[in-house]
């Protein structure tokens, strides 16, 4: 499957099959693309919980409006983000970068992100959401459907999976195999009413 044909077959599915269980080496695969996904400055700021256990699963899927695809699912990821990446060493962030550039932005880490914790919270809602499409397009090569979801209680799932105080949840992905199509695409909107050249 070309990338094309990804985000064409791509949809929030919510139904799945709850014997099927997804290979390791499959898992293992879809999180080694998953953090090739792109951060700025290469903070690589995402944090994600895989929810295996079943009594876990269970509590979350209580506080998720009992959505099944929580514990139907064969996998169950956490988006998180730690605020603090941008502060712990940053230099190992770049420690295969010429020389003149780890110069040049290292120190630049810590003069963006400072003393800015609205632009640290924004930077991990990004992060997260390019890695969710990346796992999303890469699950659906592998022969898998997926779910983004939000339709939770966020402080109930960060004691659930015991969130560092430090850290933030930006949604979840339900991974697996589908055992229902959606329904017919509900309606894009005109490209040409989404997209502007320089200016609105």
């Amino acid at each position: 499957m070309n990338v094309s044909e990804a985000v064409r077959a791509r949809r929030a599915i919510k139904w799945y099959d709850p014997a099927h269980r997804m290979p390791e080496e499959t898992f293992q695969t879809l999180m080694e693309h998953a953090i090739l996904s792109p951060t700025a400055f290469n903070i690589q700021n995402w944090r994600f919980v895989r929810v295996t256990d079943t009594k876990q699963r269970q509590a979350i899927r209580a506080v998720a409006w009992d959505q099944a695809q929580v514990t139907e699912a064969s996998e169950l990821l956490v988006m998180c983000f730690d605020n603090t990446a941008w502060s712990h060493t940053p230099e190992r962030y770049w420690v295969h970068a010429p020389q003149e550039v780890q110069d040049m932005l290292v120190p630049a880490i810590n003069d963006y992100y400072g003393g800015k914790p609205q632009v640290v919270r924004d930077e991990g809602m990004r992060s997260c959401g390019l890695a969710g499409q990346t796992i999303m397009l890469m699950a659906q090569e592998l022969g898998y459907e997926s779910c983004p979801m939000d339709g939770f209680d966020y402080a109930a799932v960060a004691r659930i999976i015991d969130l560092p105080e430090d850290h933030d949840i930006a949604f979840m992905i339900a991974i697996g195999k589908g055992i229902r199509e959606s329904w017919p695409r509900p309606g894009q909107l005109p490209l040409d009413e989404v997209l502007f050249e320089n200016s609105f």
